[in-house]
């Protein structure tokens, strides 16, 4: 069984070194490594051949991410077998030792994809704290939920290859969104595309899982306005994603995520709004049932971040956080406005 990693890379000349040499240490190494560096115009593809990866240049791109895989998988797909395995792994992720080794053990089990639980890297101040954090609560929720995730992102996913062919023949026949009209495994149309994938897969019949012994690091935002865009990209997509597939029994769950953060997000202007209501006309009373109701929260915030040590959980008390809840959930308001509006949606 032959296993090919194929890391999709732009302008990543600060980390593919790493990113290479970390899936060439892995207890099961993969018996290729490729480097799909898209429209690079630093020394992306120069580290990753000195790296010891095999090098694969984009030609006429435009597609960004899912267009350069796409270009990988239409020339090596006819060179592996069905039961050949193949790693989509983001270039600024850096896998733990065993990844490769456990994500394979599930693949043998019958699942269609296995991903990754991600912790966030070092670095990006206060922005880059919070999504630390932030990754630590996602990834106890899909332990708790035994590997259970709705979606396989694209930090690092293990796919077989007659998985990926199913996906390009379905997609030919009209049992798929159609993507880019000519069998690639990635929708190329979609703000989203890890996200259509997982569809994608579980239309077919297929199990995703995100085991927790299947880790790695992922890099984080280290900006406001990157996190913004980054998060209106992901959050837009998600929308469309549903649309695109409309309401069926396996995107019902998905679509409902959506009413309950629209939902949520209404709470909390009209939380903020009878908040500023009340200092602007006779002040602010404590009662009882509103403490109770901030001391569940603050529980949920300390019990949440246990995985990142007792410091963070004594700050996460403070609930310092509602800063970054805030910022989400602005951003999810401005996703849907922008859903609604019809307005243009761009992978930046």
């Amino acid at each position: 069984m032959t296993m090919v990693a194929i890391l999709p890379a732009h302008n990543e000349e600060g980390i593919i070194s790493a990113a290479v040499q970390f899936l060439l240490s892995q207890t099961q190494p993969p018996d290729r490594v490729i480097v799909a560096s898209d429209n690079s115009t630093d020394r992306t593809a120069f580290l990753g051949r000195q790296a010891g990866a095999e090098v694969y240049e984009t030609v006429g791109n435009k597609d960004k991410k899912a267009g350069a895989l796409n270009q990988v998988f239409q020339y090596l797909l006819p060179t592996l077998e069905e039961d050949d395995v193949v790693l989509v792994q983001d270039a600024d992720s850096l896998l733990d030792h065993d990844f490769l080794e456990v994500a394979r053990s599930y693949l043998r089990r019958g699942y269609g994809a296995v991903g990754g639980i991600f912790r966030g890297s070092e670095g990006g101040g206060f922005v880059g704290h919070l999504q630390r954090n932030e990754y630590a609560r996602y990834a106890r929720d899909v332990d708790r939920l035994d590997g259970k995730c709705l979606v396989i992102t694209g930090t690092a996913a293990l796919f077989r290859v007659g998985t990926l062919r199913d996906i390009s023949a379905a997609r030919m026949v009209g049992r798929l969104p159609a993507g880019d009209g000519q069998g690639g495994i990635y929708d190329t149309t979609v703000l989203t595309e890890d996200n259509e994938l997982t569809f994608a897969l579980m239309h077919l019949g297929y199990k995703v899982i995100s085991p927790a012994n299947c880790t790695l690091v992922t890099e984080v935002m280290e900006s406001w306005t990157d996190l913004w865009k980054q998060r209106l990209r992901w959050k837009r997509g998600a929308v469309q994603n549903c649309v695109q597939y409309g309401l069926t029994p396996i995107t019902w769950r998905y679509w409902g995520r959506q009413v309950v953060t629209f939902l949520g997000c209404l709470v909390s202007v009209a939380y903020l709004g009878s908040l500023v209501y009340a200092l602007c006309t006779d002040g602010i009373h404590i009662h009882p049932f509103w403490i109770g109701v901030t001391a569940i929260f603050v529980v949920e915030r300390v019990v949440t971040v246990r995985q990142r040590g007792w410091r963070q959980m004594v700050f996460a008390a403070t609930m310092y956080e509602l800063l970054i809840d805030y910022f989400l959930q602005a951003c999810h308001i401005k996703a849907y406005l922008d859903v609604i509006l019809g307005r243009q949606g761009n992978w930046n």
